[in-house]
């Protein structure tokens, strides 16, 4: 057998061998996390919901409908230790659904300034489940 023949069958062999993904925390890192992209995972859990903004009238009056409304967040999840898990933006309803495995987590929202403002909240993320979560950003409207 010639060295190139040799070469070229090792080249191929390399090419046909399966590789396991990288894994933190059981969220597969085989695709980088950029800011506003879910790390993709396979999987039956995770969470799902909106983040919705209010009040959004600046004098509420009795009888006349001032209901919150989509906001499209920018939102991070961490697990219990602080570590950032995934960084996310809903769409423009400020619905989003985002796979995770079981466990405990923080949902963190952000914003720019002070307001508008939405407090952290704690979740649970049971298998086979998704957790529903309403994230109600603080317009500062009064």
């Amino acid at each position: 057998m010639s060295i190139k023949l040799i070469m070229l069958w090792a080249i191929l062999l390399a090419a046909c061998a399966p590789t396991a993904p990288s894994t933190n925390g059981g969220i597969s890192t085989e695709t980088p996390l950029t800011n506003d992209t879910p790390a993709p995972m396979p999987g039956d859990s995770g969470i799902e919901g909106q983040a919705l903004i209010g009040p959004m009238c600046p004098v509420m009056r009795v009888g006349v409908e001032c209901p919150d409304q989509p906001y499209q967040a920018r939102l991070t999840v961490t697990n219990l230790g602080g570590e950032k898990i995934v960084k996310f933006q809903t769409d423009e309803q400020g619905r989003f659904h985002i796979p995770l495995p079981p466990g405990e987590y923080i949902l963190h929202p952000e914003s720019n300034g002070k307001l508008p403002f939405a407090a952290g909240q704690n979740f649970t993320v049971s298998a086979g489940q998704f957790t529903q979560i309403i994230v109600n950003y603080d317009s500062g409207i009064r």
